[in-house]
Protein backbone atom coordinates (compact mmCIF):
# COMPACT_ATOMS: atom_id res chain seq x y z
CA UNK A 1 0.00 0.00 0.00
CA UNK A 2 1.10 3.15 -0.74
CA UNK A 3 1.44 6.32 1.58
CA UNK A 4 -1.37 8.77 0.84
CA UNK A 5 -0.32 11.81 -0.82
CA UNK A 6 -3.27 14.26 0.75
CA UNK A 7 -5.21 13.20 4.12
CA UNK A 8 -8.58 15.35 2.42
CA UNK A 9 -8.41 13.37 -0.90
CA UNK A 10 -9.86 10.06 -1.42
CA UNK A 11 -8.15 7.13 -2.30
CA UNK A 12 -9.65 6.68 -5.95
CA UNK A 13 -9.69 10.17 -6.73
CA UNK A 14 -5.83 10.49 -5.48
CA UNK A 15 -4.97 7.08 -7.85
CA UNK A 16 -6.86 8.99 -11.07
CA UNK A 17 -4.18 11.90 -10.01
CA UNK A 18 -1.15 9.70 -9.81
CA UNK A 19 -2.03 8.11 -13.14
CA UNK A 20 -3.25 11.48 -14.78
CA UNK A 21 0.65 12.19 -14.05
CA UNK A 22 2.10 9.43 -15.19
CA UNK A 23 0.34 9.97 -18.96
CA UNK A 24 1.67 13.10 -18.84
CA UNK A 25 5.01 13.65 -21.26
CA UNK A 26 8.18 15.64 -19.73
CA UNK A 27 7.25 18.47 -21.85
CA UNK A 28 3.84 18.79 -20.42
CA UNK A 29 5.49 17.89 -16.71
CA UNK A 30 7.31 20.61 -17.18
CA UNK A 31 5.03 22.83 -18.25
CA UNK A 32 3.08 21.82 -15.39
CA UNK A 33 5.92 22.78 -12.86
CA UNK A 34 6.81 26.04 -14.87
CA UNK A 35 3.64 27.48 -14.11
CA UNK A 36 3.57 26.53 -10.27
CA UNK A 37 6.53 28.30 -10.10
CA UNK A 38 5.34 31.51 -11.90
CA UNK A 39 2.32 31.46 -9.77
CA UNK A 40 4.55 30.87 -6.65
CA UNK A 41 6.80 34.05 -7.66
CA UNK A 42 3.20 36.12 -8.41
CA UNK A 43 1.99 35.60 -5.57
CA UNK A 44 4.97 36.75 -3.93
CA UNK A 45 5.30 39.67 -5.15
CA UNK A 46 1.73 39.96 -4.57
CA UNK A 47 1.90 39.73 -0.92
CA UNK A 48 4.84 41.67 -0.87
CA UNK A 49 2.95 44.53 -2.47
CA UNK A 50 0.23 44.46 0.20
CA UNK A 51 2.63 45.10 2.69
CA UNK A 52 4.67 47.46 0.98
CA UNK A 53 2.11 49.92 -1.05
CA UNK A 54 4.47 52.49 -1.46
CA UNK A 55 7.55 50.99 -2.52
CA UNK A 56 9.03 51.41 -6.04
CA UNK A 57 8.57 48.42 -8.67
CA UNK A 58 12.27 47.47 -7.87
CA UNK A 59 12.12 47.90 -4.10
CA UNK A 60 9.54 45.63 -4.16
CA UNK A 61 10.85 43.18 -6.28
CA UNK A 62 14.42 43.16 -4.25
CA UNK A 63 12.06 42.57 -1.30
CA UNK A 64 10.41 39.60 -2.96
CA UNK A 65 14.55 38.42 -4.07
CA UNK A 66 14.12 38.28 0.59
CA UNK A 67 11.46 36.61 0.81
CA UNK A 68 11.91 34.07 -1.52
CA UNK A 69 16.33 33.08 -1.33
CA UNK A 70 16.62 34.38 2.41
CA UNK A 71 18.25 38.24 2.90
CA UNK A 72 22.11 37.13 2.44
CA UNK A 73 21.67 35.45 -0.68
CA UNK A 74 19.77 37.88 -2.05
CA UNK A 75 21.95 40.75 -1.23
CA UNK A 76 24.96 38.89 -2.61
CA UNK A 77 22.96 38.94 -5.66
CA UNK A 78 21.50 42.18 -5.66
CA UNK A 79 23.49 44.41 -3.29
CA UNK A 80 21.17 47.15 -4.20
CA UNK A 81 19.72 45.63 -0.34
CA UNK A 82 22.38 46.47 1.34
CA UNK A 83 22.09 50.19 -0.18
CA UNK A 84 18.87 50.38 0.30
CA UNK A 85 19.05 48.70 4.06
CA UNK A 86 16.18 46.60 3.07
CA UNK A 87 15.49 43.86 5.77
Amino acid sequence: MRPRLAADTPPEIEEKQVEGWRNMTPTEKAAVITGLTQATFDLALAGVSQRYPDASSHEQFLRRAILIHGRDLAARAYPDIDALRLE
